[in-house]
């Protein structure tokens, strides 16, 4: 019988985000492309939102099966997993900048809002952000198999880099994650939701303290989800470069606290479809309306059936 311990827990909790945030971002998908109505921009970056979060979900089964049986999968699913994970984290922080922007500008320049214009720069934007966040990605490709130490079989996918020295590159690789993975995204979104909050407070009505509650837990969740995950990250790089004295029973707790970090922050791609789409007023009315059309159609489907069936059995009775 498998025992029940942290590494099985990890597992359990990968699989449950897995579980949520692929129906959570395939229904927003869903309702954004069948939409009618022009889409903003914001529609467009929660649009590819979803779909970042929605890879990054993706992968997350084989992450889970490997906390518990280790890397079983091989050297090209390590490093593509590893691409498709580190891509799409930062195309999706990017892209919670993205909305933050754009809710900036519509709300405190609505009178500057030229929206064809304003469309095709967010799509060419979209464009970018993939470039950028799978360029930002590339070192996953140091990925590799290995042992998770000399006296166990257990094989862990992780970041081997074998050229040049291995503490310069992880300085660097894990530099760029905490500067545009966190810190830039953060910067932006807390300086336009604040400049954003500011105008909303010198409106009247019920849909600002609507629209502030949305902001103010958007902050919040992005803070708790990914705040202990770069912490964890500055303490684990510190030990690897040796600039912390340690012990094996630190170096454990930090292992174990970047899982569960880890673990963490990936909750934060179910939480998404929540906050910007299922929380929004708009986004629900569009929901609402698509799930009557389909009801409308259903019915007068089922209405076509019986009146065919109807129809047949009146023309048999006349027949007889």
């Amino acid at each position: 019988m498998l025992k029940w311990h942290p590494a099985l827990t990890l597992s359990v909790l990968l699989f449950a985000i897995f579980l949520l945030a692929i129906p959570g971002n395939l229904l927003v998908g869903w309702v954004i492309c069948t939409s009618t109505q022009a889409l903003t921009p914001s529609d467009v970056y929660l649009f590819h939102l979803t779909i970042a979060d929605g890879l990054m979900a993706l992968t997350l089964p084989f992450f889970a099966i490997s906390q518990v049986l280790g890397w079983i999968f091989g050297d090209f699913m390590c490093k593509l997993l590893t691409l498709i994970m580190e891509a799409n984290f930062y195309t999706s922080i990017i892209f919670l900048a993205c909305i933050s922007v754009d809710r900036y500008r519509v709300i405190v320049h609505a009178s500057e809002n030229r929206r064809a214009r304003h469309r095709r720069c967010s799509r060419v934007l979209c464009v970018a952000v993939w470039a950028v966040g799978w360029a930002l990605a590339l070192p996953a490709l140091f990925s590799d198999v290995t042992q998770l130490d000399s006296d166990s079989s257990f094989l862990i996918c992780t970041e081997t880099f074998d050229i040049g020295s291995s503490t310069m590159w992880r300085l660097a690789t894990r530099g760029f994650r905490h500067i545009f993975g966190f810190l830039v995204p953060l910067v932006v979104m807390v300086a336009c939701y604040s400049i954003t909050i500011t105008r909303l407070l010198h409106t009247r009505g019920f849909q600002k303290h609507r629209a502030m509650r949305v902001i103010t837990a958007v902050v919040i969740a992005f803070l708790l989800c990914w705040t202990p995950y770069h912490i964890t990250m500055v303490v684990d790089t510190l030990l690897r470069a040796e600039l912390l004295t340690f012990d094996c029973t630190f170096r454990r707790a930090v292992n174990n606290a970047l899982r569960t970090t880890n673990s963490l922050a990936l909750l934060h791609s179910c939480i998404n479809p929540f906050l910007y789409a299922f929380v929004g007023e708009k986004f629900r009315k569009k929901l609402k309306t698509l799930l009557q059309r389909k009801r409308r159609r259903e019915q007068s489907s089922v209405f076509r059936v019986s009146r065919s069936t109807s129809q047949t059995s009146e023309g048999a009775r006349t027949v007889l």
